[in-house]
């Protein structure tokens, strides 16, 4: 099989519903399946796929364990040479599964790559990043992300100064839609499970330039993300006190324990 495609659900039946329209609409000329995992919100999402998608393979997960934990019951099912891990929130474009495809198996070295993610009026979303620091709660959480120094450090973490329309190899991807190699997670294993929410697409991304992979960002192919980033401009103590910060902190301390004192691998 070419390709699997796994999909996340946390309470989100309607969009996980329409993605699975969309995936099946663009009728994929390869051979390749669709896994469904639920992270334990019992939202009705079983008996919509039961009825009208019997083609989807379904898994339910007995907790929500989080980001890493729901993706990788998928990818332990998953038989396919490819694994495209997907959000729910998005609206996959005509050519960029075969694009993404493509881009693959004309780059062997290459074991994790990541689509241009647009927002739904075309605007970019950055998804590709830099190795981040200590700055990086502070500015994407904090009003200090409108201050010069904050700014001057986002266009730097963002990449800011490359052509996203165009492909690159890249230090980190964000993880709402990924395209990995299988027989290179059998080197680099799964995403680590010790994150609940975020910081385990920067961990496997480093993971993968470690263990010899390439990371690229696949600007040719584009994608649609519907996810809106809480705003960094909000008053400190509401940005420190959301749950989504919370999570966000907890997983960067996780991930700074985690490659304390290992050198960044190199990029290129």
């Amino acid at each position: 099989m070419v390709l699997s495609i796994v999909i996340l659900n946390y309470k989100t039946k309607n969009l996980t519903k329409e993605l699975l329209k969309n995936l099946l609409d663009l009728k994929l000329p390869f051979e390749h399946e669709i896994i469904v995992i639920d992270n334990a919100s019992y939202d009705g999402l079983a008996s919509i796929i039961k009825e009208r998608f019997p083609s989807v393979k379904f898994i339910q997960a007995p907790k929500n364990g989080g980001f890493a934990y729901g993706n990788n019951l998928g990818i332990k099912q998953a038989v396919g040479q490819y694994i495209m891990i997907c959000n729910p929130d998005l609206a996959i474009l005509t050519t960029a599964v075969q694009q993404m495809l493509d881009y693959m198996e004309f780059n062997p070295s290459v074991g994790l790559a990541g689509p241009r993610l647009i927002n739904a009026d075309k605007s970019i979303q950055y998804s590709c990043t830099n190795f981040p620091d200590w700055h990086l709660p502070i500015y994407r959480r904090t009003m200090f992300s409108e201050t010069k120094a904050g700014q001057t450090w986002l266009d730097k973490y963002l990449l800011k100064n490359l052509d996203h329309n165009k492909n690159f190899f890249v230090p980190a991807l964000f993880g709402a839609c990924l395209i990995v190699r299988r027989s290179a997670i059998e080197v680099v294993g799964l995403l680590d499970e010790r994150y609940f929410m975020y910081m385990e697409d920067l961990d496997w991304s480093r993971r993968f330039w470690s263990k010899g992979f390439k990371v690229a960002y696949i600007g040719e192919a584009e994608v649609i993300h519907l996810h809106r980033r809480q705003s960094a401009a909000d008053n400190l103590p509401k940005s420190i006190f959301s749950r989504s910060a919370r999570n966000h902190i907890v997983s960067f301390i996780k991930y700074l324990q985690k490659f304390r004192g290992q050198p960044l691998p190199k990029v290129g």
